[in-house]
């Protein structure tokens, strides 16, 4: 083949936050499947997430409020801090043979489940995509009622994508299903929960604390939803009930490096070796 019969792929890399391309320009030059050139453009937005990352953030979150380290944190640095005393609160429970549920059990639902398990809580999930079987693979419950995984669940983490199917799925319709005193924790996408319904269900009782690592509005929009105006102020109502961070369960170093080196290897699979890798159609949207 004549030189100038090789063809040219150029890729652009919308999510891309690097400097460099070399850890991509080494990966589409390894192992050619046949004669190309790449021309590798990267774009100004932010990467995608890792599985273990964020998995290891939502049971962050759900210790932090079910075993009162946020209540003890909030009250100990309060004017007077509180009595150094155990606190008799709704937050405070034993995870053990209580049910974590997990809605959407994809590759970090799963690896949420697995690390729920081995704190001693009782996994259900609902998925209503996945084939039968999926449960005995990880040994949980799963339940094919939507109000069933709500109605039982003390700690409910959410993982599902943001669809046309799943925005704004979270509301005050399922929230306040839950037991009186439950948990949320919501580490997939800020569309698919409510603000409303939390807020009317901590004001209410039946959510005993939330964190949230995103939200329907990313970066946050002055001025603010009124949850997150009364989080900032540290209204006493809400004290110890609720954490808030910054759609970064899926950060760290390690994660990053995995991200660049996956979103090269996908762009090189699909568009070069025609592979059907990652690939999301418009009607999956």
């Amino acid at each position: 083949m004549a030189k100038t019969d090789i063809p040219t792929y150029t890729i652009l890399e919308a999510d891309g936050q690097h400097e460099d391309n070399d850890l991509e320009d080494r990966l589409f030059a390894q192992d050619p499947t046949n004669a190309y050139t790449v021309r590798f453009v990267r774009g100004s937005l932010s990467p995608d997430y890792g599985t273990e990352d964020i998995a290891d953030h939502a049971i962050g979150l759900a210790l932090s409020l079910r075993r009162g380290i946020l209540l003890h944190h909030d009250l100990q640095r309060a004017e007077p801090p509180a009595p150094y005393t155990p606190i008799k609160h709704p937050l405070i429970a034993r995870s053990r043979g209580a049910v974590f549920g997990v809605l959407g059990l994809g590759r970090i639902g799963t690896a949420v489940a697995l690390r729920a398990k081995a704190f001693g809580w009782h996994v259900l999930f609902y998925d209503p995509y996945l084939p039968n079987g999926a449960d005995k693979a990880i040994g949980a419950e799963r339940t094919k009622n939507i109000k069933d995984l709500f109605r039982r669940s003390s700690i409910l983490s959410i993982h599902c994508p943001c669809t046309r199917e799943t925005r704004n799925l979270v509301g005050y319709d399922l929230l306040s299903l839950l037991p009186k005193d439950a948990l949320l924790v919501n580490t997939a996408r800020g569309e698919v929960v409510d603000l409303d319904g939390v807020e009317r269900c901590l004001r209410e009782g039946t959510l005993a604390g939330a964190g949230l690592d995103v939200l329907p509005v990313e970066p946050i929009e002055e001025p603010a939803h009124p949850l997150i105006q009364a989080y900032r102020r540290r209204e006493a109502w809400l004290t110890g009930r609720m954490a808030l961070t910054c759609h970064t369960a899926f950060f760290s170093p390690s994660s990053v490096e995995e991200i660049r080196s996956k979103s090269a290897q996908t762009m090189r699979e699909v568009l070069i070796d025609k592979i059907s890798s990652n690939v999301i159609l418009p009607e999956m949207e």
